[in-house]
């Protein structure tokens, strides 16, 4: 099992205003931007960094969502995005309209940073990597300026003690200044859960009946109190997410596909990976780990995925 990297400070950019990000995280979701393009945002932060010749190692992220605005129209159970037309074709006629999903968020992100030069007393570093976050796009949406106050956009170093009580502690204290607002954590215990029940009832349900049936609202009619009821009562908001991509084949050698976007690199057909999350106030999170999203690469096993430490609180009988 895999566990997340190990760290010495959190870099809190908070506040962050993104335009127009894409919205179809997965075939299957939509909504917020795959967990995977929060990493993969992570790496190229990474790269221009180390470019700019800051001495840092981004090991995991979080995300804690203040606000959002998904660019569709509600009419009564159906819901559509909002399409753009694109520019005419180069003949001069209309181009065909392309699904493409939408998204307004305001969030901010932590970053779990291995580093000897840094220190929480120097705020000029921070300031240097918003800088160059503010020169990249978030899941293709365009960063702009945000409308918070000054004061809370300002972002910050800790520096976390070796001692995990006193780590706790101090995160307790930083988690406030992250609401309002929700952080998303992987919940696999709920989709294990479900797919416990639903071979009571069907031996033959598989784990992908139990996670259709965790990402809808399930209404049952109870005749002995004459009322409808679901099953979504009492269990937070839980949602369906991507993870992640499954190898569809092997790994095949740099330039030998037609049409890959880099010719150097080795390609790999693959399918999206999926999974239960639960998006959560700060504040009922107990250290960084259950925040912080990392990579999990098994390419011998064909697995590429992202993992969360998040433990549910074992409550007593």
């Amino acid at each position: 099992m895999a566990e997340c990297p190990y760290f010495e400070h959190l870099l809190v950019i908070p506040r962050l205003r993104v335009q127009n990000a894409n919205a179809i995280s997965s075939p299957l979701t939509h909504g917020l931007p795959s967990i995977t393009a929060f990493l993969g945002l992570m790496w190229a932060l990474e790269r221009k960094t180390q470019a700019a010749g800051l001495d840092l190692q981004l090991n995991a992220v979080g995300v804690v969502v203040h606000r959002h605005q998904e660019l569709i129209t509600e009419d009564r159970f159906v819901s559509a995005f909002r399409l753009t037309r694109n520019p005419i074709d180069k003949d001069g006629s209309t181009a065909a309209i392309v699904e493409e999903g939408r998204i307004h968020l305001e969030l901010s992100l932590i970053f779990a940073v291995q580093s000897p030069s840094l220190t929480e007393t120097d705020q000029t570093l921070p300031e240097q990597v918003r800088e160059l976050l503010m020169s990249m796009r978030i899941a293709g949406g365009t960063l702009i300026q945000s409308s918070a106050p000054r004061s809370r956009q300002v972002p910050y170093c800790l520096s976390l003690p070796n001692d995990e009580a006193e780590r706790e502690q101090l995160f307790k204290r930083v988690r406030l200044r992250l609401l309002p607002g929700f952080a998303l954590v992987e919940r696999p215990d709920l989709l294990e859960q479900r797919h416990a029940a639903l071979r009571e009832i069907d031996p033959e349900a598989s784990r992908l009946d139990a996670w259709l049936s965790l990402s809808r609202i399930n209404w049952q009619y109870d005749a002995t109190e004459a009322k409808w009821w679901h099953d979504r009562q009492g269990r937070g908001w839980i949602v369906p997410i991507p993870v992640g991509y499954g190898a569809l084949s092997g790994v095949q050698a740099p330039g030998t596909v037609v049409h890959a976007r880099d010719d150097r690199t080795p390609f790999r057909f693959v399918e999206s990976l999926y999974s239960i999350g639960e998006w959560l106030s700060p504040h009922r999170l107990d250290n960084p780990r259950q925040l912080l999203w990392y990579a999990d690469t098994q390419a011998d096993e064909g697995v590429y995925r992202c993992r969360n430490d998040f433990q549910p609180p074992q409550l007593a009988d």
